[in-house]
């Protein structure tokens, strides 16, 4: 149960267990009737009655007591008798016989008794009053949805601040930081929203500045390493190659990292871009440099997704690159519905461990010695890749195939309602 729950429930148990002990006593002791006075009165009103009615049968007509025959069941009556009147005697310790009538249609009581033989007084009977339960089930009713109502406001009220933060990590971008918060509302959730704020703007801050310090490291090693080219031209033949060989390492990982620090920072226009024209034209480019490229799809095939064509073709180049420079081959596949774009690029490469597979798209990650001696690349390219997606709000899989290699898999969001931008094929 959520926080906000748990805290109505006890506020809503707590005021309906108080109003629960309240009623209850109400009903024991405050309109609790003394049932055993309220019986003797009316057994000495028998006891008086039939003693005047004993010495004058006339005085039944002066003082309109109904006098009849002995009441009996039927036709709506019903005569019951009560232990209170079951030893209700004359002055001379002689039994009245006693009953009560109960009146089914007009909802009546009577109490009747013999003052001679075969002649039976009728009086009025009130009897205590019932207790209308319905009534107190209503009320009790009325006061639990109402303690229900109360507790969730409350409940709300009290874990607002902690609902703002659970929105606050729901606005999260892809740039690892959450939209900055309305402060408004009362005064515990403005200075909650208030400092959260004041938490985004440092630590957007600090981003930022790490990410222009990379950048401009990135472009003042290029300086330096022109002079450094320039250089290695006047050594021997044999020690140029070498030289060479580690400039172009330090330019792929310069020009990696800037490119990397402009996806972060600038975002591009978006327009609808066709997935089997740009994977084909990615294709087609590293297969002039000598990679191993394939596609498995038609050439009419129609999916398009909604992208900024340069940054979506940077990450899946960068993804396709991988595939056959690390894994020796790619074979691209595209596939997708009204929703959703899938990519998928499967290599024959020796895959990479399980237990690493999810540091992959950490900035300079490599798998083993033996990739960091034999296959250039700044270890940036699957980092670039995975922010572009992100900002795409799409996904990327990596996985090992069972029958060995990697499978890349990118799902992005179908496209809609921007200009289409004409196939690459």
């Amino acid at each position: 149960m959520s926080l906000r729950a748990r805290i109505a429930l006890v506020i809503a148990i707590a005021i309906i267990g108080v109003v629960s002990a309240a009623s209850i006593v109400s009903v024991q002791l405050l309109d609790r009737p003394d049932r055993e006075s309220f019986y003797q009165t009316f057994a000495e009103e028998v006891r008086i009655v039939a003693a005047v009615l004993a010495e004058d049968p006339d005085a039944a007509r002066r003082l309109r007591i109904t006098v009849g025959e002995a009441p009996r069941d039927g036709d709506g009556i019903r005569v019951s008798r009560r232990e209170f009147l079951s030893d209700v005697r004359d002055a001379q310790g002689d039994l009245i016989p006693t009953r009560i009538v109960h009146d089914k249609a007009g909802r009546a009581r009577q109490l009747a008794f013999e003052f001679s033989e075969g002649q039976w007084a009728y009086l009025p009977f009130l009897g205590p009053p019932p207790r209308d339960w319905p009534v107190f089930v209503a009320n009790m009713a009325l006061v639990t949805f109402g303690a229900i109502v109360i507790a969730l406001l409350i409940a709300g009220k009290v874990s607002r601040p902690l609902k703002l933060l659970e929105k606050t990590v729901a606005t999260v971008g892809p740039d690892g930081l959450p939209e900055k918060l309305p402060e408004e509302g009362p005064m515990e959730v403005r200075e909650t929203a208030r400092a959260l704020n004041r938490l985004i703007e440092r630590v957007r801050t600090g981003v930022e500045s790490r990410m222009r310090l990379v950048a401009a490291a990135g472009h003042d090693l290029r300086t330096p390493m022109t002079r450094m080219r320039l250089r290695a031209e006047f050594l021997p033949e044999e020690d140029r190659g070498v030289w060479l060989k580690d400039l172009e390492e330090l330019d792929r990982i310069a020009d990696s990292a800037i490119r990397l620090v402009r996806e972060e920072v600038e975002p591009q226009p978006r327009e609808l871009v066709s997935l089997p024209g740009l994977l084909s034209e990615i294709a087609r480019e590293l297969s002039d440099i000598g990679r191993d490229v394939t596609t498995g799809f038609e050439p009419g095939l129609d999916i398009a997704v909604s992208a900024s064509p340069l940054a979506l073709k940077r990450a899946l180049r960068n993804l396709v690159d991988n595939a056959a420079v690390h894994g020796g081959s790619a074979a691209i596949r595209v596939a997708g519905d009204r929703n959703e774009a899938v990519v998928t690029i499967v290599d024959a490469g020796p895959g990479i461990p399980e237990a690493m597979i999810e540091r992959a798209f950490e900035p300079f990650f490599r798998v083993d010695a033996g990739r960091r001696k034999f296959k250039p690349g700044a270890g940036l390219g699957l980092a670039i890749a995975k922010e572009i997606v992100d900002r795409l709000h799409g996904t990327i899989e990596i996985r090992n195939r069972p029958r060995g290699g990697l499978e890349q898999v990118v799902r992005l969001p179908a496209g809609a309602g921007a200009p289409r931008r004409p196939d690459h094929g």
